[in-house]
């Protein structure tokens, strides 16, 4: 999807590993809510507190998750998805962006 509707836009940015992870959550009218960021390159590791499903729109990077012993590679797009309560690894090799929805299970 390349357009949302109807939504409100925190403005507040996420700035995470000293600026080189950005992001704006977008909250939908349904309760959901999704971010909308960039990763700059380096290494970074996450947690989450519920599920997530991060859609890779443009990029280059390597994914380790949680119990997995093998990196996924992500090249342009790509999409991968995170159990809650869990932590993963990132390896970008170029300026990603992405777009992350929490699923409330």
């Amino acid at each position: 999807m390349s357009q949302f509707e109807n939504v409100s836009v925190v403005t507040k940015a996420n700035v995470y590993f000293d600026g080189k992870v950005t992001s704006r959550t977008v909250l939908f009218a349904d309760g959901t809510k999704k971010t909308l960021g960039i990763m700059m390159p380096g290494e970074y590791e996450f947690g989450t507190d519920a599920k997530e499903i991060m859609e890779i729109q443009a990029g280059d990077l390597k994914v380790l998750l949680p119990g997995d012993s093998e990196w996924i590679s992500i090249s342009g797009e790509g999409e991968f998805t995170v159990p809650a309560n869990a932590k993963f690894k990132l390896q970008v090799a170029t300026v990603t962006d992405y777009i992350c929805s929490y699923i409330q299970e």
